[in-house]
């Protein structure tokens, strides 16, 4: 049988090689032939899953809860040390210096990554802002919309944290962190499908040992990640109500 399995859309390019190395090991430790498709945004994906041509996704927290209580994934593993928080910032040069700062009219530059976008909205109601007030351009990647902000074209950006920490010195050292968030429990999971039962329990077993052996560690640094630990369904239930408390 014939799997496929996708990685969320806003995952960073500069390691999208280490998730084509990553499913090239795991074909070899389950002996399935599994595609790994990549989609450019977050609704082409959307499409698929509604679709149900995918099998094993590395999800976006936002989705997980359409994901598990409509399509029947459920969680498998998460990435160690590594959680979703948002970064506000503007261009260095700006005069804005609190988020209080901020006036109804800003420009906001962002992609369609639902979570960030979520949390980043919610770090501007100190200044009395939200949809209603605020021009928002939505750009394909956080690479553009750091241009967006050095181009003069947008007052303020929203960023995954890792995607803002990981621009090099010469785009960071033009741009200026207003705030961030420490929510700590929300992050990407490794979900898998229906499709894939029978091998939920290798995957629970394979994951987690990844770094008792070089190749596996290999692969690993490959997708810069330290490693898996298992996610529980109840910790994937407590992360699902929090997103669902934030957009309510």
């Amino acid at each position: 049988m014939r799997y496929v399995m996708t990685v969320s859309p806003d995952f960073p390019p500069a390691k999208i090689a280490g998730w084509y190395i990553f499913n090239t090991w795991l074909q070899r430790q389950l002996g399935e032939h599994i595609h790994l498709e990549l989609y450019p945004d977050f609704a082409s994906q959307r499409t698929a899953i509604l679709n149900q041509e995918i099998d094993l996704i590395y999800a976006n927290p936002f989705d997980a809860a359409m994901l598990v209580r409509e399509q029947g994934f459920v969680a498998i593993a998460a990435p160690l040390s590594k959680s979703d928080e948002a970064v506000i910032a503007v261009a260095a040069d700006s005069p804005v210096r609190h988020v209080e700062d901020l006036q109804p009219g800003i420009r906001i530059a962002t992609t369609d990554d639902p979570d960030v976008n979520l949390i980043s909205m919610i770090m501007l109601e100190p200044a009395d802002l939200s949809h209603a007030n605020v021009e928002v351009n939505t750009v394909s990647t956080y690479a553009l919309v750091a241009g967006q902000l050095l181009r003069g074209k947008a007052d303020v950006g929203f960023f995954l944290k890792e995607a803002f920490n990981g621009f090099s010195g010469m785009v960071s050292n033009q741009l200026r962190e207003l705030v961030r968030s420490e929510i700590y429990v929300i992050r990407h999971v490794l979900l898998a499908g229906p499709r894939l039962q029978t091998h939920h329990q290798d995957l629970r077993h394979l994951l987690p040992t990844m770094t008792e052996n070089p190749k596996g560690q290999g692969v690993l640094d490959s997708m810069g990640l330290q490693g898996w630990e298992l996610q529980g369904q109840e910790d994937t239930e407590f992360m699902i109500d929090l997103m669902d408390t934030l957009v309510n």
